[in-house]
C-alpha cells in the first residue's frame, strides 16, 4: 500500500469514527460503481449519506473541500444513484456530505452540493 493510499485510509477511519459518535450508522466504505468511488456510505435516520472525505496538510493553500470539482461531484452522484439502485434496491431519501480533514481538525459540511 503506498503512503497515500494509507493516509486516505486513515482519513477514512478517522471520518467513520467521527460519523459514527455523531450517531450515523456506517453501510459500505469505497464503493464503486457508476464511474465514481463514494469513499462513505452512512445513514442518518431514514437519510441515505454519501460522504466524500478529504485531507490536506496544514498550510496546504487549497482546502480539502475546495479540491471536489464539478467533475468529481458529478462522478459522485452517478455512484450514489448505483448504490442505489444495486445495493439498497429503492429510492430513499440521500445527500451528499463532505468530511474535511486539516491536521488534526475534523469539518463536516451537510449536505455539501447536489446533484
Amino acid at each position: 500500500m503506498s503512503y497515500r493510499q494509507r493516509v486516505g485510509r486513515r482519513a477514512e477511519d478517522r471520518a467513520s469514527e467521527y460519523l459514527k459518535k455523531k450517531g450515523y450508522t456506517i453501510l459500505g466504505r469505497n464503493f464503486r460503481g457508476g464511474g465514481g468511488e463514494i469513499d462513505l456510505v452512512a445513514l442518518e435516520g431514514e437519510v441515505v449519506v454519501f460522504v466524500e472525505v478529504r485531507y490536506r496538510r496544514k498550510g496546504v493553500w487549497e482546502t480539502p473541500e475546495e479540491s471536489i470539482s464539478p467533475q468529481k461531484q458529478r462522478r459522485l452522484w452517478q455512484a450514489a444513484e448505483c448504490y442505489l439502485a444495486e445495493v439498497l434496491g429503492e429510492a430513499k431519501p440521500a445527500r451528499f456530505d463532505v468530511i474535511a480533514i486539516r491536521g488534526d481538525e475534523i469539518f463536516h459540511y451537510r449536505d455539501a452540493f447536489r446533484p
